[in-house]
């Protein structure tokens, strides 16, 4: 309630505390238009993504390629190597160092689910360090 009254006296005293009705019902509505706008701000839309022109990132000394070619095969550096054996290679090849970073790179014309199948190999074998090699454009137009 706003104010209190004394029995006896006609005159009414001053209430100090701050009424937080409104500022619930407020926050009560901005929540609710938060719960209906959120799954619509995560929506699937189609998106043709431009040739990267970032700077190039340097390399180590001895980097770890791992390729995909268009009819699916798997090349790590310049051997063939079968998926099952994909992980038992690699942890030849850095010594069991999970946290080397294997650069990938894959033929325009592999199918975004074939990445994805080569990904989860290499996080199932523990590497989740993942460089994801392109073209450099870099001063080109």
């Amino acid at each position: 309630m706003g104010m209190h009254l004394k029995e006896g006296d006609d005159d009414l005293a001053e209430n100090h505390e701050i009424n937080v009705t409104p500022f619930i019902d407020v926050m009560l509505v901005l929540l609710i238009i938060f719960m209906v706008a959120a799954p619509l701000a995560t929506v699937d839309i189609k998106v043709d993504l431009p040739a990267s022109t970032a700077k190039p990132q340097p390399r180590p000394e001895k980097p770890i390629f791992l390729s995909v070619k268009a009819d699916q095969s798997l090349f790590l550096g310049d051997d063939k190597v079968a998926r099952e054996q994909l992980g038992q290679i690699l942890d030849a090849k850095t010594k069991g160092k999970k946290e080397t970073t294997i650069f990938f790179q894959a033929d325009k014309g592999v199918d975004y689910g074939d990445l994805m199948e080569v990904m989860n190999a290499l996080r199932g074998a523990g590497y989740l360090k993942v460089g994801l090699v392109g073209l450099e454009t870099v001063g080109k137009k």
